[in-house]
């Protein structure tokens, strides 16, 4: 008697779930979408504190250790005794006399030990505050988890501090192109006339320009004079012009079907304005759709800004991007030598990848009742 109480307990709350109740209760379901969500979080973490997570200055050179490979940590020492604290070895750098390329082995004779919390190059938190305390570090030696470039700066450090430019780009992208796409599609659906003319024949313009050579010219009218900062943000905004077309239209079409519906008609004569109805009453009745479309858009926004640095036309260094980092990257013979440096792209790979699990999943919660 009582387990059926329970299950009609259950049920009841079922019913009386709130929508977004009943999605949270479908996207926990769905194991890859929780698996990207983890994996964002843990980015997004990682790009906030990226001053605390790299254990050393992105501009700080080895110029013993130029191109050197990532090094790998070790519980085992050679004789395969087991140490609970992880180490490296020291590296020690010889040729090869045929082709004069840089050969770097592990010596054997140096253990440099990993410690949490160490205490290493000062720097300031967001700009603001000064630490010089890090995730881990070495207290001496040189520790290259992802190897060094060509001046002998180390790679994991920069792509970490790179997260925080490429991930935030394509949330500020994302966030420009949202608020363009729902207030001129929600215009345009609303309102109708010479204003729908107006905005549909500029979003027929702009998709029919190729994406790659509209991102080229209006990078290439980005002054060469300015600062990180102002290229940073009009990168953005270049990213976001073409980003909120596909939203628009779709606005337009959910606006142009609700616009005659009873809720709407209740607003308008209870006297709401034009713009309350759009922002207050139409927009949240699709806002499900709204949340999954960002969340598909923002790994394109990551996408292109990687592309257009690649290509040399965005950000520039000294700005560190997972962009910026692939342009070392741009000739076979700097990958067969050292592939290391692809390694931003995998970082690249994996947030997209998150993101899509994310999407799919949210896609999926937005209708509970399939």
């Amino acid at each position: 008697m009582k387990r059926k109480k329970d299950e009609i307990s259950a049920e009841e709350k079922l019913y009386i779930a709130s929508q977004w109740q009943l999605m949270w209760r479908k996207f926990v379901k769905h194991k890859l979408a929780l698996l990207g969500a983890v994996t964002l979080i843990i980015l997004y973490i990682i790009a906030i504190f990226c001053e605390f997570f790299s254990p050393y200055d992105i501009y700080e050179r080895y110029v013993k250790y130029i191109h050197c490979p990532p090094q790998r940590i070790h519980f085992f020492d050679e004789k395969r005794n087991f140490h609970f604290r992880p180490f490296v070895y020291g590296l020690k750098q010889t040729s090869d006399p045929k082709s004069w390329r840089r050969i770097y082995l592990e010596d054997k004779t140096n253990k440099y030990p990993i410690y949490f919390f160490v205490h290493s190059y000062e720097c300031k938190l967001w700009n603001l505050f000064p630490m010089d305390v890090h995730l881990f570090g070495v207290k001496k030696g040189e520790m290259f988890l992802f190897g060094t470039d060509k001046l002998g700066r180390d790679l994991f450090s920069r792509n970490i501090y790179a997260a925080r430019i490429s991930l935030s780009i394509g949330l500020v992208g994302v966030i420009l192109s949202f608020v363009l796409g729902s207030v001129l599609g929600g215009i345009s659906g609303y309102y109708g006339g010479t204003a729908d003319m107006i905005i549909q024949r500029a979003i027929e313009l702009l998709l029919s320009i190729p994406t790659i050579p509209l991102w080229m010219a209006l990078s290439a009218a980005l002054p060469s004079q300015w600062s990180p900062i102002k290229v940073y943000f009009g990168i953005t905004i270049i990213l976001a012009i073409r980003g909120w077309c596909g939203l628009g239209r779709v606005v337009r079409g959910k606006l142009l079907e609700l616009r005659e519906e009873d809720f709407t008609m209740a607003a308008t004569i209870a006297g709401a304005t034009n713009a309350r109805v759009i922002t207050r009453h139409l927009l949240p009745s699709f806002l499900s759709y709204l949340i999954v479309h960002v969340t598909l858009a923002i790994p394109g926004m990551i996408v292109g800004e990687t592309a257009l640095s690649f290509l040399g036309i965005g950000l520039r260094p000294p700005v560190v991007s997972w962009g910026v980092l692939l342009k070392l990257a741009q000739n076979f013979r700097t990958v067969s030598l050292h592939p290391w440096l692809l390694i931003p792209g995998l970082f690249v790979i994996i947030t997209v990848l998150a993101f899509n699990f994310l999407g799919d999943g949210l896609r999926d919660a937005a209708d509970p009742y399939k």
